[in-house]
């Protein structure tokens, strides 16, 4: 499994906009600058996330965007599975029920469930208000007067 440049901007994204909340709309371009990112580019990946109501757009000079709810409520998992699509290490393991003719039979199948568990346990219980409280931890780690 490898997460692609778009599902790792949407959490880059989703984390600056917890971590920068104010009450006031937060400009991509601000994001963009932070993040070292492509303006252009993060306007797409925005885009399914603001389809996806999980941010908020406003328009006009003091317009940008905001989170939808807590970030305690937002896990990476939902947010990868939206930029990314299934999870899954391997294809058998992307239906509900596995169609592969040799599930009942595969040894392999057993490695790649529980390959599949340990993603899942991660990135399902990891969420932005956890990463909000490491990106503080690394912060207060670097202070230096």
């Amino acid at each position: 499994m490898k997460v692609s440049t778009k599902g790792r901007y949407a959490i880059r994204f989703m984390l600056d906009l917890a971590m920068h909340d104010t009450g006031l709309p937060v400009r991509i371009r601000d994001v963009a600058a932070r993040q070292e990112i492509s303006d252009k580019y993060l306007e797409q990946v925005v885009a399914t996330l603001n389809k996806a109501g999980y941010v908020r757009s406003s328009r006009g000079p003091q317009g940008g965007y905001v989170l939808t709810r807590r970030p305690a409520d937002y896990t990476m998992g939902e947010i990868l599975r939206l930029t990314e699509g299934d999870m899954a290490p391997v294809a058998c393991m992307a239906d509900e029920v596995n169609q592969c003719k040799r599930a009942d039979n595969c040894v392999t199948l057993r490695f790649w469930k529980r390959l599949d568990d340990a993603i899942s346990g991660v990135i399902d219980h990891t969420t932005l208000a956890d990463l909000m409280e490491e990106e503080l931890a690394m912060s207060a780690d670097n202070y230096v007067i």
